[in-house]
């Protein structure tokens, strides 16, 4: 198929999806200027005491996350597809008086914009469904590591896609290691805020654990370990529960909702 096509296609979703997701609940922006962390336990308890050390922040979309480790000392830049988040995330290390770096760049030509290499590498939630092939992803997270340099990912599990969520009851209609790209078309996005209402044209590839960790230590990497998890931070998909914790998780818990990586150059 043609990449291009589909990458410009996301772009175009995720660029009218910055207005929207500014001004959502979810990512409640203004407590996040009055301080409040877009971060995680996953990935806080994962990366530990940043302090000094510089961050490559893997489709930052509009910058929350990468401000956050910048607010913890990092030395951060972000990347992302989308000029919109971009832009958006630029205003907004100005307004917080920050000093993190941005680039509007595909994350696989992440190596053509970026000459720098970093201490960390990080990526979350909804990041790797966008690529169609994962080992030029995984080459270049190698490219941009320091020697003993670490990359972490959290991201949400291969089995929670083989579902459309797109009727309901959510059906099982694909496969853990389908090669062909899923096109959706719907009205909405998952942080909607009911006062604007946008068409999400967006094609997606899923990912199996294999492919995921092949393409990392196909590229030199070292996995430390790999971790799967019954409980999400985000109440994205349907019918989840809170548990004592706060976090989300299907009521029956067949299935994991979320995995991370820890990865080492």
């Amino acid at each position: 198929m043609d990449y291009n096509k589909a990458f410009e296609t996301n772009r175009e979703t995720w660029n009218k999806k910055v207005a929207v997701h500014t001004k959502s609940d979810f990512y409640n922006l203004e407590a996040f200027k009055k301080g409040a962390t877009s971060l995680n336990s996953y990935e806080l308890k994962a990366l530990g005491d940043v302090k000094g050390k510089k961050l490559l922040h893997l489709q930052c979309h509009f910058g929350q996350d990468t401000l956050s480790w910048s607010r913890m000392g990092a030395q951060c830049t972000g990347v992302d597809i989308s000029d919109e988040g971009i832009k958006m995330a630029a205003s907004l290390n100005e307004e917080l008086g920050l000093d993190a770096q941005f680039v509007c760049c595909n994350v696989l030509d992440t190596s053509q914009h970026i000459s720098e290499k970093f201490d960390i590498v990080f990526s979350s939630y909804g990041t790797i469904g966008w690529l169609p092939d994962l080992k030029p992803w995984g080459q270049m997270i190698a490219e941009r590591l320091k020697p003993g340099g670490m990359f972490y990912l959290v991201e949400f599990h291969p089995i929670a896609w083989m579902f459309d969520y797109l009727v309901d009851p959510p059906e099982l209609n694909y496969g853990y290691q389908q090669k062909a790209a899923i096109y959706e078309e719907y009205e909405g996005t998952y942080a909607e805020d009911n006062s604007q209402k946008i068409i999400s044209k967006e094609y997606g590839w899923n990912h199996g654990l294999g492919e995921v960790i092949n393409a990392l230590t196909e590229a030199g990497l070292s996995i430390e370990y790999l971790n799967e998890h019954d409980a999400s931070p985000y109440d994205v998909f349907p019918n989840l529960v809170k548990n004592a914790k706060g976090l989300f998780e299907l009521p029956n818990q067949l299935y994991p909702l979320l995995f991370e990586i820890k990865a080492v150059n």
